[in-house]
């Protein structure tokens, strides 16, 4: 709690395949963005819950209608149970830094959430209504720009956050980013998943594997350029576990977001103030949960070569550089900042 007023700021990055909160309790937590619901009397006799959230869901997916409803790391459209589930994931989260139930009325929470950098207005509406009753107060940021102000990194930097259902790329010039300051692709964690999950089936087609497999293998041993060491997995061929060589599918796959990557980020440091762009090329972070993949600054270093070089860094701590930033962002915010919520 703070001591002005009791509010209680939060940070919450809401990603398509995890989770983060931040709060000026000093609370920090990550979840997993699933959400399911038992699926008959004999799931819900078992799991003794309404509702799973996180870990939990995904751990008994085969009792539950699961649902991973952040789709490129915005609410799904169209769907009441998507709705439900993302308003169940923000509940859990806040719940965790001590929000609800017995706990600080939401009220007397003012939240700042990052969403993808072209994040459309019709989905910044549905996450509004989905806040609605949650928190007395809510901004919505960039997530890119949440993770430049967690790094202090506000000028002359480019951030490109790396997340599971996009990548988003902006250029910080000392002030709030404009439309053509930021890119969003569709090149991120879940494309890499897909792109390896068709490579495995292509080359190993007598074995069987699930995405989820596929997905922890990639977060395991991911990298770009020259493996280390061999990548090898197990996957059941007819029933029996079989163990499987994938280290160039995983190089291939991963090495795929380097070029949209590379291009999309020389062509907004292309647009900078001539003088400024040494800087720019000079102050490049890497964020989110997919930055972690080895090798990709380098390789994205070696892209920044065509036009005069320049550094890539990684954050220290993609998992909460979003949720911090979107706390540091609530704890400096003016009056007029917040939009009121009720509901």
């Amino acid at each position: 709690m703070t001591e002005s007023n009791d509010i209680l700021y939060v940070g919450i990055d809401l990603g398509t395949s995890r989770s983060a909160v931040s709060a000026s309790n000093g609370q920090r937590h990550v979840v997993d963005s699933y959400v399911g619901w038992p699926v008959d009397m004999v799931a819900r006799k078992i799991l003794k819950r309404p509702v799973l959230v996180g870990k939990d869901a995904l751990d008994n997916r085969s009792m539950l209608d699961l649902r991973r409803p952040l789709e490129r790391g915005l609410l799904k459209e169209g769907s009441e149970r998507d709705a439900d589930a993302v308003r169940q994931l923000l509940k859990h989260l806040l719940g965790l830094v001590g929000v609800g139930d017995d706990g600080t009325p939401g009220s007397q929470v003012r939240a700042v959430v990052g969403v993808p950098a072209e994040a459309l207005r019709v989905s910044k509406q549905q996450l509004r209504n989905v806040m609605k009753g949650l928190v007395g107060s809510l901004l919505i940021v960039s997530e890119p720009f949440a993770v430049a102000y967690a790094v202090d990194a506000l000028l002359h930097a480019l951030i490109i956050d790396i997340g599971a259902g996009t990548s988003d790329l902006c250029v910080m010039n000392g002030r709030y980013p404009t439309e053509s300051d930021q890119r969003t692709l569709l090149n991120a964690g879940d494309w890499v998943d897909d792109q390896l999950f068709k490579l495995i089936q292509a080359h190993h087609p007598e074995a069987t594997f699930s995405l989820f497999m596929v997905r922890e293998w990639k977060e395991r041993a991911a990298f770009v350029g020259k493996a280390k060491n061999p990548v090898v997995v197990s996957a059941p061929v007819k029933g029996k576990p079989t163990q499987l060589d994938i280290t160039e599918e995983l190089r291939t796959a991963c090495e795929g977001l380097v070029p949209p990557l590379a291009e999309t980020m020389i062509d907004l440091i292309a647009k900078v103030d001539p003088e400024y762009q040494e800087k720019v090329r000079n102050n490049v972070i890497l964020a989110g949960g997919s930055s972690g993949i080895a090798g990709l600054d380098k390789a994205l270093g070696e892209a920044l070569k065509d036009i005069g070089g320049g550094r890539v860094q990684v954050v220290k701590d993609p998992v909460f550089a979003g949720c911090d930033g979107g706390l540091a962002i609530a704890t400096d915010a003016d009056e007029s900042d917040w939009e009121k919520l009720t509901g």
